[in-house]
């Protein structure tokens, strides 16, 4: 094999750790899947390295020297927030103002009923007494009123240090127009307390909002030690393996950066795994010639949903996380806690219910014989859409029996038996999906009958074509690559960073110069960013956007501005952009109204390294010859018996009507019988509803 000739993305989920190796010289993709470890996720990530290379007939140290990028996708800062296992966390701020973290500008807890008499107060994950305000003052306009009192801040950091604090945030008043006194005071705790993690406001999010600022650098602040240890140790146990290649993160905000780029910034890790899966489904859809998309990625967690439309995959900066405010701009997914491990229980009104609770890796599933609590993955296989024997291509049997005791335990309360039980939580987990695409399409005015569905994840094909038909959805498209869903949109990802300024002007009092010279600022930062790692100037593309708004208006509009020099012509496009696309996500727009701006951002890109997917060739619509046997299956009306296909088998251009079951070595795709599947010259899956259905 020779050097440095595959590419390698990773993504580390709460059940599976997931490797896709793209092999260079043949231009072929190798799927692996290991358990992921929760203890110490390196140790999953090597079982995978040591299980890619078996692939490949190599050592493990031939196989990492002859990676030449590394993207890897983690969970885990999602994970230790939701789990809030995250580290003593401190605060240095502004003298007086350390209670913009309890205020929060009064919004109230989420996902408290608004039935409730009474709504308990919102717990900062900074405790009042570990936020210390210091002597400090920067003005709205980057004026230094008073500068940082250094002994005071020393004082402060050794007091934090005192209590056990681990990691501290510094957040200070209008940082994002002079970040001077921010600059010192993380110098101040590097140098009082070496071994505290320190993340800074402006440095987190360089825009105003003050709550938004302070609430995310926090977040960042208590997810980060987890996430930095895991990282430096991860890349000692490479290189000490053989690993002499490029290593890249995947973030938030759907962007890939060295480790030492974003280490200081841990915020940007949420949704790091999930955030890659919209960048897959729009480079599938390319292939279909389809522009209007929803990504569906359902792991063995949680079900994640996103749309991407007219071929741009939306951002977001409105995001909460765990009931805490994350304002950085992340790809715009949301998630429900439904996935394969998702544990089925009765709730206190006597009802079943389906998640959020996850077996996770360990224990797993009932099935994977060490659970006891019945799963979605279990009643996949109590109802016949999965193989006992042929789970990840025969590593590992699942035990049937064990299921159903599992199952019993929720059957036997509602007097259901195992089947009924069963299918009762494969339905519920089915319609609170689609009760998530709902939310993020229909709610917000767009019709998912328009829209082709791309279904990933583990459990991704077993359940999309069942969600697929409650929702109307036309066409699901099951990639080769389901299983390592958002580990292939990896591949499609580009290498970059968001940049922003506030600057906050109606438009009528703006000064073009003004915005130009921020436009440069932000460009020429990115520009000596790309150039530590080698990118040359003219490989870096910018995007330069505007958040508008109508006067008096609370949310705002992101919309494209022009390149090169921005003048009043620039300006009056943009207005007239902000009208339009106001109009096209809300159905109405107001032009008698004064507009103002906000934040002015530039996205500033560099493409990863090209690839393919792999064609097959055809043998006409005949798929007679990868038939592998018949398995009795229950979809509601008692058990049928289904044609299972074996999907190694199948060419280019095979028809294979529902009801179906194709089984592939990482995945199991289940073809509904209102649905008829087409192998396409990619060896994606393609699904079309039937007219007559």
């Amino acid at each position: 094999m020779t050097a440095n000739s595959k590419r390698l993305c990773v993504d580390i989920g709460g059940t599976f750790t997931d490797c896709l190796v793209l092999d260079e010289v043949t231009g072929q993709f190798s799927l692996v899947k290991s358990p992921t470890t929760p203890s110490d996720p390196s140790d999953g990530f090597l079982d995978g390295m040591a299980k890619a290379a078996k692939e490949f007939g190599e050592s493990i140290e031939e196989f990492l020297g002859s990676i030449s990028v590394l993207i890897h996708g983690t969970t885990l800062a999602t994970n230790v927030l939701l789990t809030g296992n995250g580290a003593k966390t401190g605060m240095l701020t502004t003298q007086n103002f350390r209670d913009f973290l309890e205020i929060r500008r009064a919004i109230k807890p989420l996902h408290i009923s608004l039935f409730n008499v009474f709504i308990p107060p919102n717990r900062p994950l900074v405790p009042r007494y570990l936020r210390l305000g210091v002597p400090e003052r920067t003005l709205y306009t980057g004026e230094i009123f008073e500068q940082l009192d250094e002994e005071k801040t020393a004082e402060a950091v050794e007091q934090l240090q005192s209590e056990g604090v681990e990691a501290a945030a510094v957040c200070f008043l209008h940082s994002y127009a002079n970040p001077t006194n921010e600059l010192r005071a993380a110098e101040i705790v590097k140098n009082v307390a070496p071994d505290m993690y320190v993340t800074t406001s402006h440095e987190t999010i360089h825009v105003w909002r003050e709550f938004e600022r302070f609430n995310t650098t926090a977040v960042g602040a208590y997810v980060g030690p987890a996430v930095a240890n895991y990282l430096r140790r991860l890349e000692d146990r490479l290189r000490s393996s053989g690993f002499g290649g490029n290593m890249l993160m995947m973030l938030a905000n759907g962007l890939v950066q060295t480790v030492d780029q974003c280490i200081d910034r841990a915020v940007y890790f949420l949704h790091s795994g999930p955030a890659a899966a919209p960048s897959g489904a729009r480079f599938l859809g390319e292939i279909e010639g389809k522009d209007q998309l929803l990504s569906v990625d359902m792991g063995g967690t949680s079900f994640d949903v996103g749309l991407v439309r007219q071929g741009e995959i939306p951002t977001t900066s409105e995001s909460w996380v765990a009931d805490q405010r994350v304002a950085i701009r992340m790809v715009d997914i949301e998630s429900v806690g439904t996935g394969g491990g998702s544990i089925a229980s009765i709730d206190a009104l006597g009802l079943l219910k389906v998640g959020p609770e996850s077996a996770g890796a360990d224990p797993g599933p009932a099935c994977f014989g060490k659970g006891e609590e019945p799963t979605v993955t279990d009643a996949d296989l109590v109802l016949g859409l999965l193989s006992p024997d042929y789970f990840l291509g025969g590593d590992m049997s699942l035990d049937v029996e064990r299921s159903r005791k599992a199952i019993d335990k929720v059957g036997k309360p509602l007097d259901m038996n195992t089947v009924d039980a069963a299918y009762s939580i494969f339905t519920l987990a089915n319609m609170s999906m689609a009760d998530e695409i709902i939310k993020v399409s229909t709610k917000r005015g767009y019709d998912v009958r328009q829209a082709t569905m791309i279904g990933g994840g583990g459990g991704g094909p077993v359940h999309a074509g069942f969600i697929a038909d409650r929702l109307n959805i036309p066409s699901v498209v099951i990639p080769s690559v389901a299983s390592l869903y958002s580990a292939f949109g990896m591949y499609a990802m580009d290498i970059g960073e968001d940049y922003a300024r506030s600057h906050v002007r109606r438009v009528d009092a703006a000064e073009p110069k003004e915005i130009n010279d921020l436009y440069e600022e932000m460009e020429n930062e990115a520009l000596a960013a790309f150039e530590i790692v080698g990118v040359d100037r003219k490989d870096v593309k910018f995007r330069r956007t505007i958040d508008m708004r109508y006067i008096g208006q609370f949310h705002e509009v992101e919309v494209d501005v022009d390149g090169g020099d921005f003048d009043s012509k620039s300006l009056i496009k943009a207005t007239g952009n902000f009208s339009a696309k106001h109009d096209e996500l809300f159905t109405f727009a107001m032009p008698w109204k004064g507009v103002e701006l906000l934040t002015l951002r530039v996205k500033a890109t560099t493409p990863n390294a090209p690839f393919k997917l792999p064609e097959i060739t055809s043998e006409g619509t005949d798929a007679s010859s990868a038939k592998k046997s018949v398995r009795s299956c229950y979809f509601g009306n008692g058990f049928i018996e289904v044609q299972v296909y074996d999907g190694s088998k199948l060419t280019a251009d095979n028809e294979t009507p529902g009801p179906a079951i194709i089984e592939e070595t990482t995945t199991t795709v289940v073809i509904p019988e209102n649905y008829d599947c087409h192998v396409n010259a990619n060896k994606n899956y393609v699904l079309t509803r039937r007219a007559d259905a």
